[in-house]
């Protein structure tokens, strides 16, 4: 875990002591929440790490078009690695599939997300990640 201020940022995203994002929004997600939410991915970007984002949607409310546009707009400009999101519903599945190839398409990088039933599941698939991304990143003797 790394002290980036990321709570103070926006207090939807708490890091985890395993370098996890847990990004929990209750209620709606209105477009100054969305921004805030983006906002702290973006420091912890901006710190070295890697990104790695637990969305837990269970007590998610509605996410008008306006917060779906600032999401867009704003991930355009942000590095995530990886998002595992638990308990969507359909309708947030179909919005978070749209979203990911929109900023495929945009700025060419994947956006690998999956979803869970559970939160174990996520953080598993999370952390494999995390070590798939490290194991690329070590030099090669």
């Amino acid at each position: 875990m790394s002290d980036v201020g990321l709570e103070s940022a926006c207090p939807d995203v708490r890091d985890e002591p395993d370098g996890i994002l847990r990004v929990e929004v209750q209620g709606d997600l209105t477009d100054d929440r969305a921004r805030a939410l983006i906002r702290a991915l973006r420091r912890a970007a901006e710190s070295g790490r890697e990104v790695l984002v637990l969305a837990d949607t269970r007590h998610t409310g509605a996410i008008p078009a306006s917060a779906r546009k600032v999401v867009a707009e704003e991930l355009r400009t942000a590095h995530v690695d990886a998002v595992a999101i638990v308990a969507p519903s359909f309708s947030l599945r179909v919005v978070v599939a749209l979203l990911a190839k929109g900023v495929h398409m945009l700025t060419g990088r994947p956006y690998p997300q999956q979803f869970f039933g559970t939160e174990g599941e996520a953080r598993a698939w999370l952390l494999a990640q995390q070590d798939a991304l490290r194991a690329r990143r070590r030099p090669v003797p």
